[in-house]
């Protein structure tokens, strides 16, 4: 079976496509390497260079590779930047949804795994743990967008046969544990990955954004999910699709948080390095809390996390990270 790959060449993308080809998945992955790797993907992969944005392009590759369905990455995701990047975000996330619909209508390809977040819900603190049934509330731009696409993905199953499946991912952390992939954007806002830098002296301190949240330590709680764990998620997703199954949505994380300062002191722990922290205002845009109940997943897909340890996420990043020089 032909898989396609948008964004492919980014950090969760190339850790899915890794899990794809183990699994037996024909992968070509699609991606305009704005922020993407190719050093991410195998040499032996199939690679095309295109903007998930024209539909010819997206069409033209469908059409050459006779593919069977598509695995969505590639989006803009950083919070801030949406806030005063709006119009970037909804061309890129919501109107790159729109470009593929386009093509997968036009080239039978009727299957789709989608990347999305649980910044749809917004600030669900007093709801506790978060399902999918909440009701979605997001705060930035990027959520919207996000949500737009969810919503557009929906409108096209009926009319147009289309079938998929929406991953809410929480906070996606840590390297592959053989140590030959992970994050390689160097300027990348993810708390985890600015504090293994931060460990190698590759920044001068670690920001703690608002430590006034109604929380136990006044900092932001937050679901991580080990990024591998987060790829066998979109190959059982795949799966799921292949064998019937009905368009759903489905969050990912393992159910329960850890504070910005319990991150922190996690990786100064794991790395021996005790770097500077210091205190901020709260960024717009940002929630005091979002853990996933992960139960559906769980139960659609018989998953059982293999790397649900805040330790060992910590440890693969800052070791990736050590990697890099």
């Amino acid at each position: 079976m032909r898989v396609l790959v948008t964004g492919g060449a980014g950090y969760i993308g190339s850790h899915t496509v890794s899990v794809l080809l183990r699994s037996g998945y024909q992968v070509v992955v699609f991606d305009n390497m704005t922020t993407g790797f190719r050093a991410a993907i195998g040499a032996g992969v199939e690679f095309v260079n295109g903007d998930v944005r024209s539909v010819s392009d997206l069409g033209n590759v469908l059409q050459k590779y006779s593919i069977d369905a598509v695995v969505h990455f590639a989006a803009k995701l950083v919070v801030p930047e949406s806030i005063v990047q709006p119009v970037e975000y909804y061309q890129n996330n919501t109107a790159g949804v729109l470009s593929l619909l386009q093509a997968c209508i036009a080239n039978g390809v009727r299957k789709i795994v989608f990347s999305s977040t649980a910044a749809v819900y917004g600030d669900a603190l007093a709801s506790g743990m978060v399902t999918e049934n909440l009701q979605a509330k997001p705060l930035n731009p990027y959520g919207f967008s996000k949500l737009m696409s969810e919503q557009i993905l929906r409108d096209c199953e009926e009319p147009h046969g289309i079938r998929s499946v929406c991953l809410r991912y929480f906070n996606v952390a840590g390297a592959a544990e053989d140590g030959k992939n992970g994050q390689r954007t160097a300027n990348a806002t993810h708390l985890i990955k600015v504090a293994s830098q931060a460990a190698c002296g590759k920044r001068a301190s670690v920001g703690i954004f608002g430590t006034d949240y109604p929380t136990p330590d006044g900092t932001g709680v937050r679901d991580y999910i080990h990024v591998e764990d987060l790829a066998d998620l979109h190959v059982l997703a795949l799966n799921y699709l292949n064998e019937g199954g009905k368009s759903e949505i489905f969050n990912c994380g393992y159910g329960h948080g850890f504070s910005v300062r319990e991150v922190i002191d996690t990786v100064k722990k794991v790395s021996g390095v005790d770097f500077k922290v210091e205190e901020q205002p709260r960024r717009a845009g940002d929630a005091a809390t979002l853990v996933a109940d992960s139960s559906k997943v769980r139960k659609a897909f018989n998953w059982t996390p293999k790397r649900d340890n805040l330790e060992l996420i910590c440890q693969t990043a800052y070791e990736w990270e050590r990697s890099l020089g």
